[in-house]
């Protein structure tokens, strides 16, 4: 889950170049004018992959 769509862009950007398909979906709007939240799904079967590599690269 990503805090704000720029987070989330990011995290779809590392995740791609690294082969792992990737799909960002918003799940809540915020009525104070914050930025949304967003899931970053991948696959099940690249799962771990995916956090590993997000751990690697520090987020």
């Amino acid at each position: 889950m990503a805090q704000s769509k720029d987070i989330a862009a990011k995290l779809q950007d590392l995740l791609s170049k690294e082969g792992i398909l990737v799909k960002v979906r918003p799940i809540s709007k915020n009525h104070e004018g914050s930025d949304d939240y967003y899931e970053v799904l991948v696959p099940e079967a690249e799962v771990e992959e995916a956090h590993s590599v997000i751990i690697e690269k520090g987020y």
